[in-house]
């Protein structure tokens, strides 16, 4: 397929898609004899492969090294483990997320109860209102 049906299909611009070609995350296409790139179903997998852990919160660089290490043979231990630190990571994320959550709910709570009897902390002094 031409790189406009692999843009249709992917849902990509065609600019990303020579971005991942030319930045090793997508092996080099075939080119015809107008010249014009051929791309097979493999690089359709690549390329969800490549949105699928963009959407999982894999970096470039992450998704290059996993990529180069599968042309040896796929590496299960490797791909469990970026796995087990990227849910790690998640878990971290969601666990400042609930804090800062907390923290700013019980600062609305604060500051609506003070507001109600007129005071303000936040200008150091009592409301003028």
């Amino acid at each position: 397929m031409k790189i406009g049906e692999l843009s249709q299909r992917t849902g990509m611009a065609t600019s990303a898609i020579r971005f991942y070609e030319s930045s090793g995350l997508l092996p080099p296409a075939e080119r015809g004899a107008n010249g014009y790139r051929q791309y097979g179903e493999a690089a359709l997998h690549r390329l969800q492969m490549i949105q699928l852990g963009q959407r999982l919160g894999f970096g470039l660089d992450q998704l290059r090294a996993l990529f180069v290490a599968c042309q040896d043979g796929l590496p299960e231990d490797l791909i469990l483990q970026g796995l087990d630190q990227r849910l790690a990571q998640i878990d971290q994320l969601a666990a400042d997320l609930a804090r800062q959550r907390a923290e700013t709910l019980a600062l609305r709570e604060r500051l609506t109860a003070e507001w109600a009897v007129g005071l303000c902390s936040l200008k150091g002094e009592a409301s003028k209102e």
